[in-house]
């Protein structure tokens, strides 16, 4: 196994281990993860290929989904257009 892996790995359980902690740490643990998993998909598809890659970016959006639920909405509220 790469060390690339071993670390995305890694950061499945720090992630995980912030989900258990209170409500108040998951904003912070969520804006550290995305800071940390990026770079760490990078390395992934680097030393795994694509298809790791894309696999890594899923297993983090499906972590982080709230987050990225949150953002999309605040992207769609500030698009022209867009009647509330």
């Amino acid at each position: 196994m790469t060390g690339s892996m071993m670390a995305f790995f890694g950061w499945i359980v720090v992630a995980s281990g912030i989900a258990l902690l209170p409500r108040r740490v998951h904003g912070p643990g969520a804006a550290g993860l995305v800071v940390a998993g990026i770079p760490l998909a990078g390395w992934v598809t680097y030393q795994n290929g694509p298809f790791w890659g894309m696999a890594a970016i899923a297993a983090g959006a499906s972590i982080l989904r709230w987050p990225l639920i949150h953002l999309w909405r605040w992207v769609r509220r500030h698009l022209p257009g867009h009647v509330e």
